[in-house]
């Protein structure tokens, strides 16, 4: 099985030891991949630290709500690998150091949507769009977006902004996937429920323990679903929104399982 190796991966948003996007990263190194990881801290090098130390990997500082970093972020991981064959946009729901509002919809000003749809739409579609031209050059390229099951399928009071970007996101996914198809491109969503990562709360916690699984994702879980995406095995892939929920989803009673399951 090819898989990645010898593939370069940008991956966004793995600045957190215990998140999605360095599990991922982490799982794309050690299958063979040259990795460009970036957060907008400086603990990215921290997680550049912990990568294997054998295949070139790079890490980067950027801020990519700043509608510019897209484009300069890709050009500085381009030069450091040679190329981008792959890319896990993971960046956006939370940023570290800043405090997301979460407001019921009649509450929600036009600064805090404008906010929400930055974060969890416009990222990826701004970093997708940087990494186009070359992948349709060498007609061959992995686009995988960290995406939710919160908009596309589910969602919670006060998760307005975020249920709308991540429900467009599928939206720009699938509309992306048909127009580059056939210049061997795929582009394809994971969908992930309750994640045990850093920034999870207690009532998240508790919310995953009502799954059918019983207990929340890792972040290594969803990121070998990603890897998968970004492989050469999953050429015949595209378009899709792959649920990793551990059976939330499909069960209609979210409470304890005493009396239903």
């Amino acid at each position: 099985m090819a898989g990645v190796e010898g593939r370069r991966a940008l991956v966004t948003g793995a600045g957190s030891g215990e998140g999605i996007g360095f599990a991922t990263a982490l799982i794309l190194a050690r299958q063979g991949a040259r990795v460009a990881i970036t957060s907008t801290t400086t603990r990215i090098f921290d997680r550049l630290d912990e990568l294997p130390r054998d295949n070139g990997h790079a890490a980067f500082v950027a801020d990519l709500a700043d509608a510019k970093a897209a484009d300069q972020l890709v050009a500085k991981a381009t030069k450091a690998l040679g190329g981008i064959d792959i890319l896990v946009n993971n960046a956006g729901m939370v940023q570290t150091g800043v405090r997301q509002k979460s407001s019921h919809l009649h509450r929600i000003s036009d600064e805090e949507w404008a906010r929400a749809i930055e974060l969890n739409l416009n990222i990826a579609f701004r970093t997708t769009r940087a990494v186009l031209p070359a992948m349709m050059r060498r007609r061959h390229g992995r686009i995988v977006h960290i995406s939710s099951i919160t908009g596309p399928l589910v969602s919670n009071p006060r998760s307005a902004g975020y249920s709308a970007g991540k429900a467009a996101m599928t939206g720009m996914m699938r509309a992306l996937a048909l127009e580059v198809a056939a210049k061997g491109i795929t582009v394809n969503s994971v969908g992930p429920g309750w994640v045990a990562t850093a920034s999870q709360t207690s009532d998240e916690v508790v919310a995953g323990r009502h799954t059918p699984i019983g207990r929340s994702a890792t972040g290594a879980e969803i990121g070998h679903v990603a890897a998968f995406l970004a492989s050469d095995e999953a050429s015949y892939v595209t378009g899709q929104l792959i649920v990793v929920d551990g059976g939330n989803s499909i069960q209609e009673n979210k409470g304890p399982p005493k009396g239903y399951y």
